[in-house]
């Protein structure tokens, strides 16, 4: 079944339960879908599904961080259990080690040695790790550390 096709599933067993607060995540997240795929031109495939899944996360996060600042708690806390409820759809977090052996690799291949290669091992960096859950901010910080430390 694809992530599109859980997700529908997903929606009519949150409507049967009532639970509202998943079924508006839901939703939202299919309407993403939707758009993605009117602007795709064809229905996405699993790959694609969960690139929109990963960018609401990200926007949710965002979001947190505002609220946060704002002092409207209330409202961050609406969009934690979004992210909650969004991640249990994104295939698990990569391992650290993973990330740190896939940027200390791409400095390698790239043959970086300083800050000013930063573009072409972060690209590298998250070439090796597609496919996975990752915070681009975690792996950039960790390009910066060892490329200081070069």
């Amino acid at each position: 079944m694809s992530l599109v096709d859980e997700i529908s599933a997903a929606i009519t067993d949150a409507m049967r339960q009532k639970h509202a607060a998943r079924l508006s995540a839901l939703r939202m997240l299919k309407a993403a879908f939707m758009n993605k795929s009117i602007e795709k031109g064809h229905d996405l495939d699993d790959g694609e599904a969960q690139q929109v899944v990963g960018a609401l996360v990200k926007q949710r996060r965002d979001s947190v961080d505002q609220f946060q600042k704002g002092g409207r708690q209330d409202l961050a806390d609406k969009e934690l259990a979004e992210i909650t409820i969004l991640e249990s759809y994104l295939p698990p977090a990569a391992d650290p080690a993973l990330i740190e052996q896939a940027v200390v690799d791409a400095i390698a291949e790239a043959g970086a040695t300083s800050a000013k290669d930063m573009g072409k091992v972060m690209k590298a960096a998250m070439a090796k790790l597609a496919g996975q859950t990752i915070d681009g901010k975690v792996v950039n910080e960790l390009v910066r550390k060892k490329l200081a430390g070069a």
